[in-house]
């Protein structure tokens, strides 16, 4: 975001229809801040050993596995989610079909 400065600009004069320019006023409640649609924060996972932080906080808190993590890792930390009961946001990316049935 740029403020707009130029001197015909319609979004600077606050033209109807125009962009609205960000205010104190626009932000979310606190309470609810950086709360996903489903009721949860969002906890961003690398590896197996970091769902062991969400241990007493699965009520409140789902793991998503960051974009950077490959096939057998991502199997292993799903399953270690439903042992503790972690809802995972991204479960079923780069999942590959059984081949043996």
């Amino acid at each position: 975001w740029r403020k707009p400065r130029g001197i015909d600009g319609r979004v600077r004069r606050k033209f109807k229809g125009s962009t609205i320019i960000p205010n104190i006023g626009y932000g979310s409640d606190k309470k609810t801040r950086f709360r996903l649609k489903n009721g949860f924060y969002k906890f961003l996972v690398q590896s197996p050993a970091d769902l062991e932080m969400l241990l007493m906080h699965n009520e409140k808190y789902c793991v998503e596995i960051a974009h950077n993590i490959g096939a057998k890792k991502r199997k292993e930390i799903v399953e270690r989610a439903d042992q503790l009961r972690l809802h995972v946001t991204n479960r079923f990316v780069r999942l590959r079909a059984e081949e043996n049935e």
